[in-house]
């Protein structure tokens, strides 16, 4: 039995050993990344976070084989989207081609050089920009070209769109487009190259209708006066004020237009254009969708983000694409900032030129132009149980997120959209002091008055047959004490009389 029990006690040590080991390598492993993964809490402060995304790999053209040949190495890649059924698309721009992946992107399904125009080739001039419709039909921003070029599933020409006319066009304009999507109805959205008015809007027949989505510069007082006294050279050399220019669109299911822009302020870099043109996005607690909270000198980044595209994920949420610092954040419907992770850099999963971004199931894919690489990266524990707690608030179910937000704060104690994703279910099923409790933690004002003052009503209620017993009572005690006051009173002034 002794020897037995020291074999046990060696099995243990053993096992205990193992298991500090594995917690040491996985501790190692979030040392390792080649970037900070944060958040900002209420303050505005930068709180350090566990990793929401791990980088998981990179694809290079050279890496690719496409009819017993290597790909060859991409040239300049402006952009990437996915089919309905989960396929890569991949504008190799510096390359004039399209080149279509599997799911998995190891396998070329097709690359598309040129096609049949009126019975000659027609071939592409540095294609920035691919999406594809429900119809499974790809859409190219050939731009060199100045068209916007709709194929089939065989490659087959659908239509071309080029030369838009209209009355709110100059005749010198040339349309280079830049970015384009398609919504349900097969309507046409593109970014293109010097329109600042908004976003172009083509119908399905490619007929120009109009702009959506501009956004107005606005001029401080300060700049206002000092364009008055200022004198005509001084004038010339200072900035136009003119609207600012979209950098990535993307379309939701129910045909909600996302789309980026360069926000030197660093509030708002992303608009949720309804079908009438007007932005309905939500903003979160501080108000911000800019990406980096910043201001000199408080030891937040300097600079405002430099959103450069976004991706329109699941479940309200979406992604945006910071080619400033090469980070990636994440906000859900709420206009609530999820997480942060990404980096410049030359090391394995660090950008150098971040142009484009797309999600892929679990895994988010960014394009880097200078690399020439798509790089992969995939969802840790801590970023599934987010997502996924995101998505059961998004569809109403706040009750059976509540244990996923509870395993959110067992790997980030300061997670504060958790405490306030529980306090919400606790509101929700009346158990006010939990919530109050919760939505405190999570620095909800909004919510925690609520919770304070249904609690406060409650209490009311509950205890309104002893409050109005103990208030009549009062009133008996009131009454009975001021007769015999004025009884009191009214001996003592008798017998003062008697007295006389």
């Amino acid at each position: 039995m002794g020897l037995s029990k020291r074999i046990r006690c060696k099995v243990l040590l053993i096992i205990m050993a193992f298991i500090n080991i594995l917690d040491h390598g996985s501790v190692a492993l979030a040392n390792e990344l080649p970037y900070d993964t944060y958040n900002y809490n209420f303050y505005e402060d930068i709180v350090y976070t566990p990793a929401a995304y791990i980088p998981s790999g990179s694809i290079s053209g050279t890496q690719l084989i496409y009819e017993g040949e290597s790909l060859g190495v991409l040239s300049n890649p402006q952009d990437i989207c996915k089919t309905p059924s989960g396929d890569v698309v991949l504008a190799d721009t510096g390359n004039h081609r399209i080149i279509i992946l599997n799911k998995d992107m190891t396998k070329v399904i097709k690359v598309i050089k040129d096609f049949d125009y009126n019975g000659e080739v027609g071939t592409f001039s540095s294609p920035y920009g691919v999406c594809v419709s429900k119809k499974n039909e790809l859409y190219i921003a050939d731009t060199f070209n100045n068209r916007i070029v709709v194929l089939d599933e065989d490659n087959n020409l659908v239509k071309i769109i080029k030369n838009p006319t209209s009355e709110v066009l100059e005749d010198s304009y040339v349309f280079s487009p830049l970015k384009v999507s398609v919504d349900y109805a097969d309507r046409i959205y593109c970014i293109a190259q010097n329109m600042f008015e908004g976003i172009m809007v083509f119908e399905n027949n490619g007929q120009f209708i109009g702009f959506i989505g501009t956004i107005e510069v606005e001029i401080s007082l300060w700049e206002k006066f000092w364009k008055r006294i200022a004198t005509k050279e001084e004038r010339s050399n200072q900035r136009l004020f003119i609207p600012t220019e979209f950098t990535g669109i993307d379309i939701d299911d129910d045909g909600f237009v996302y789309a980026s822009n360069i926000d030197e302020a660093g509030e708002q870099a992303i608009r949720r254009l309804n079908p009438r043109g007007q932005d309905v996005i939500k903003k979160g607690k501080n108000e911000n969708l800019g990406g980096d909270l910043w201001s000199a000198g408080f030891g937040k980044y300097s600079g405002a983000s430099q959103i450069t595209d976004l991706v329109y994920r699941q479940k309200g949420m979406y992604s945006l694409l910071d080619r400033k610092r090469g980070r990636i954040f994440t906000y859900d419907h709420e206009g609530n900032l999820l997480y942060i992770f990404g980096g410049l850099g030359t090391q394995a999963g660090t950008f150098v030129t971040p142009v484009a971004i797309e999600n892929i199931g679990n895994t988010i894919i960014v394009l880097d132009a200078y690399r020439a690489e798509i790089l992969t990266f995939s969802e840790t524990q801590y970023g599934s149980l987010i997502n996924n707690a995101v998505g059961l608030r998004h569809d109403g179910d706040e009750t059976k997120a509540v244990e996923l937000w509870k395993k959110v704060l067992n790997l980030d104690e300061n997670n504060e959209l958790a405490y306030v994703g529980i306090g919400k279910a606790y509101l929700t099923s009346g158990d006010y002091v939990n919530a109050m409790d919760y939505l405190k933690k999570g620095m909800s004002s909004e919510f925690y008055s609520i919770a304070f003052r249904r609690y406060r009503n409650e209490v009311l209620k509950e205890n309104m047959s002893f409050l109005l017993t103990g208030a009549v009572i009062l009133v008996i005690i009131i009454v009975v004490a001021k007769g015999i006051y004025r009884k009191k009173k009214g001996l003592e002034k008798e017998e003062g009389l008697l007295n006389e």
